[in-house]
């Protein structure tokens, strides 16, 4: 049952091994990281357009994102305001600088990489079979970069520990996504593994779509990338607006990227205090990204 994991997990383990200590070593892992995400996602494309019946499957892929997207914000939102009223943060009332088009740029990148693939594989008409093979040789590589840039990212473990609202944070958006991707499979009918595979994104489009894509097809990839693109796109918008008031639940619904892409928005409208826990529920969330997405995709034999 395991082996297929094993496989893609031992990657990210051997990365998470390899220190480095010059910056620029560092620099070139992140910039080869993002390149592979551009391919990768290109190729994701390509999939979607090798699928008979693509309207059909498009249609599959937004009631899949949509009905997840609500089942798993629904949970989220409401459990993390209890947390705000159980370990009130104060905030520093700092000015909202950053634009909407700013903090969208990246994400618009990506979704013209998928966009790519998809219109070369419609325009191009040849055959698609070398895709899948191609993702997964990437993926191996991909992965061993995430394992490196993991344990470089500067946390450590008396960090993670002595920061108890971003442990707390991290272990309450874990503990009401799972259920969440249970009744979402339950409403779609699908297997209860796919559902809490699913659920395991935590906001990391990227690595959640490819994940996805590689261990259950294009359909669950290209969903599973809307979905945590949508989180992601929303709590831009929310932090803003709830951080003053409930500033664990900005946090907390911008999962993984609180350590990374939502970070400046946090710091921004939240103040500085808010930054370690930020950074720390975000670290907790990208590391069990792979490792719940993998196991509970490996569930289905």
């Amino acid at each position: 049952m395991f082996s297929g994991m094993l496989f893609i997990f031992a990657p990210l383990i051997v990365g998470y091994l390899i220190p480095l200590k010059q910056p620029r070593h560092v620099h070139t892992v992140n910039t080869l990281t993002m390149r592979l995400v551009m391919v990768i996602l290109v190729l994701m494309g390509l999939s979607l357009a090798g699928l008979d019946n693509l309207g059909q499957h498009i249609s599959t892929i937004l009631h899949f994102a949509a009905t997840f997207f609500i089942c798993i914000g629904a949970a989220n939102l409401l459990a993390l305001p209890i947390l705000d009223k159980w370990m009130p943060t104060q905030t520093q009332g700092h000015q909202y600088k950053l634009t909407l088009r700013g903090m969208m740029s990246e994400s618009g990148k990506l979704i013209g990489a998928v966009a790519t693939g998809l219109i070369v594989g419609l325009l191009w008409q040849q055959d698609l079979s070398w895709v899948d093979a191609a993702s997964e040789g990437i993926l191996l590589l991909l992965l061993l970069l995430i394992g490196i840039q993991l344990r470089n990212s500067g946390m450590t473990l008396k960090q993670i520990i002595l920061n108890k609202r971003g442990l707390m944070i991290a272990a309450l958006v874990v503990a009401t996504s799972l259920p969440g991707g249970l009744l979402a499979a339950w409403w779609l009918g699908i297997p209860y593994h796919h559902g809490l595979a699913m659920a395991s994104g935590f906001g990391w489009y990227s690595l959640a779509g490819i994940l996805m894509g590689d261990g259950l097809g294009p359909v669950y990839g290209g969903a599973s990338f809307i979905l945590e693109l949508g989180r992601e796109l929303v709590a831009i918008m929310m932090i803003p607006i709830l951080i003053r008031r409930y500033p664990l639940t900005a946090i907390g619904y911008g999962g993984a990227t609180a350590m990374d892409f939502t970070l400046p928005i946090i710091q921004s409208t939240g103040g500085i205090r808010c930054v370690p826990t930020a950074i720390v529920s975000g670290f907790i969330l990208s590391l069990l990204v792979p490792v719940l997405m993998l196991f509970f995709l490996s569930l289905g034999g």
